[in-house]
């Protein structure tokens, strides 16, 4: 199974980016699935989620507002629509994959997260 991500860049405050996670090796249509990011120094912190047909999404609240998650289970693939980028949003965002009900009663946990992308790296100049 990869979970391979990308869409990240170098960008200024105030930007966009959108976050691509595409799967194979597995078909992650019945799986909920999550962003988190990893700033410099810091640990890995859950960023959004989102149930297996779409139906639920969370959040962190620093990002509420701002970045939006989706997903197209014909293309095997979840986004993070990342807006109003700041400088504090750098690090590296990566995708991961679990069982939906698992994922869903705690979606901030990475221990209910099976596979995990390789990372892509967001960079926000001020």
């Amino acid at each position: 199974v990869q979970l391979q991500t990308s869409g990240g860049g170098l960008v200024q405050a105030g930007d966009s980016l959108r976050l691509s996670c595409a799967a194979s090796g597995r078909n992650i249509m019945s799986d909920a699935m999550g962003w988190f990011r990893q700033a410099p120094g810091k640990e890995r912190e859950f960023v959004a989620a989102i149930s297996w047909n779409g139906g639920m999404t969370y959040y962190v609240d620093s990002v509420k507002g701002r970045f939006a998650i989706s997903r197209d289970n014909v293309k095997n693939t979840v986004y993070l629509q990342v807006n109003s980028l700041k400088p504090e949003d750098t690090a590296i965002y990566y995708c991961a994959a679990g069982l939906n009900g698992a994922v869903t009663a705690s979606p901030e946990d990475r221990k209910k997260y099976v596979y995990w992308g390789q990372g892509t790296l967001v960079t926000v100049s001020s």
